[in-house]
């Protein structure tokens, strides 16, 4: 690779990872072509996913004038990166759910937005429901305390009158004593 063939993997890696949410660095040591061909179309089903492989030199530069700086201690060995731009969980779900079936692949750890991850953190990112399950989910802690509201102010004008009621009917029973 010459010069000119490096500074433009290291422009375009930076501009990806100015994109991406997620990155996560894994060693794929020992898995052949089929597997890692496997693993990229289970990815490919990701939208906003991609996993490069990357020569350590360059993606520490890549790396260094990014949110993803800390990164540069995970590359050694042979590497990829896993890059997530929409759909993170998604992204790291598949790469999980890879490296448990396939022990070659290594995860050594990641970031998100400026956060770096250990690879136990990247498996606690995968178990996370999907995006569309979370949301429903706040908005039914969200919708809570308006129901509770709506019931106590209803409960309040049921007592009301129940005792209006029953203040009738007692007023009712001294009229017919007398």
């Amino acid at each position: 690779m010459d010069r000119a063939t490096k500074e433009a993997f290291v422009a375009d890696l930076q501009e990806r990872l100015s994109r991406a949410q997620l990155a996560v660095v894994t060693d794929y040591r020992g898995l052949d072509v089929d597997r890692m061909t496997l693993f990229r179309r289970a990815l490919a089903k990701v939208e906003g996913a991609e996993f490069r492989i990357v020569k350590n030199r360059l993606a520490k530069l890549a790396v260094a004038e990014t949110a993803f700086a800390e990164l540069d201690q995970f590359f050694t060995g042979p590497n990829a990166l896993l890059l997530g731009y929409d759909d993170v969980v998604e992204a790291a779900k598949v790469l999980t759910d890879f490296a448990k079936e396939n022990e070659e692949m290594a995860l050594k750890g990641g970031a998100m937005e400026g956060s770096l991850l250990s690879a136990a953190d990247v498996k606690a990112l995968a178990s996370l429901p999907p995006k569309e399950v979370l949301q429903s989910q706040l908005l039914g802690v969200l919708q809570g305390p308006m129901r509770n509201l709506v019931s106590v102010l209803a409960n309040v004008n049921r007592s009301l009158l129940n005792v209006l009621s029953a203040y009738k009917d007692e007023l009712e029973k001294d009229g017919e004593a007398e």
